[in-house]
């Protein structure tokens, strides 16, 4: 049993930036196909937590503001515990491996690729789940209200200017990654979970932006907004509808990626190798 798992303390943070290091290294080495299926399996375990935030978001329009966005929150929350306690590769999460690549354990080429594999991977499962959230007939529950909340959500994202969905990126994977990193000085499945819920449930109700999450919650709506009666249900039609599309989908999918790279890989892992890492390999670009 390695010693590192024995006790009841929690790792110290300088613990923890060599524990993201090792498994930054780990992560961009997989095989190819492991690293795509199981970035797959991030982008429908994020999609359950979008579809679980649009259900519990629906009928609460009358709550209070606060409470009401963080609860939602914490609905979504399930998305990246899955992802954590199941074993999942997720793109804003794996931003983290930045630091090995700055301490020279991991190459470019290997931290460019690892990127692309799992961003393609958790949108392939991210498409699957609109897919089976479309033949399951979800959105139509409570009488179309569940796709009227999908359609609302989506067409809300598609309208957000690009500095406001990058600066909402940077802000979201900070977030993100900060309950990555602190699951990782946890030592047991139920110190992680609720580790989880508090970065989490605060970036939903504060209204950021998380890539993978867009990946399933834009194109929803947009399968929502096809339905004249969810379209009735949420009160919506036409012109407002206008940037709800391909175009929509990617005009907020760019700025947001862009932010959660500079949030998650700038302003934790960078920051965190500056802390306790800098000086013991071989710096920031080194050869692997």
């Amino acid at each position: 049993m390695p010693t590192e798992n024995l006790g009841i303390d929690p790792f110290a943070p300088a613990q923890i930036a060599h524990r993201v290091e090792t498994i930054g290294v780990k992560k961009a080495t997989m095989p190819v196909k492991q690293a795509f299926i199981l970035a797959v399996l991030a982008g429908a375990f994020i999609a359950f937590g979008g579809m679980y935030y649009t259900t519990t978001m629906t009928g609460l329009g009358d709550a209070p503001f606060g409470p009401m966005r963080m609860l939602g929150g914490i609905a979504f929350s399930l998305g990246l515990i899955l992802v954590i306690v199941a074993g999942a590769e997720l793109f804003t999460g794996n931003n983290l491996i930045t630091m090995a690549w700055a301490n020279g354990h991991v190459s470019g080429r290997q931290l460019f690729l690892n990127g692309l594999v799992v961003y393609s991977g958790n949108l392939v499962g991210s498409l699957g789940m609109v897919f089976f959230a479309y033949l399951s007939g979800y959105l139509m529950a409570d009488q179309g209200q569940v796709g009227a909340t999908a359609l609302k959500i989506a067409n809300a994202k598609v309208n957000q200017g690009f500095v406001s969905a990058f600066t909402s990126g940077i802000l979201c994977n900070t977030l993100v990654c900060l309950a990555v990193w602190m699951c990782f000085a946890a030592r047991s499945i139920t110190a992680k979970i609720l580790i989880i819920i508090f970065p989490i449930s605060a970036f939903v109700a504060l209204g950021f932006e998380h890539c993978v999450a867009n990946m399933y919650l834009i194109p929803i709506g947009i399968v929502a907004s096809l339905d004249p009666l969810i379209v009735e249900a949420a009160g919506m039609g036409g012109q407002m509808l206008s940037r709800l599309g391909l175009n929509g989908f990617l005009g907020n999918l760019l700025p947001v990626t862009l932010g959660n790279v500079v949030g998650g890989a700038g302003f934790v892992a960078l920051v965190y190798y500056f802390i306790y890492l800098r000086g013991e390999g071989k710096g920031i670009g080194g050869e692997h």
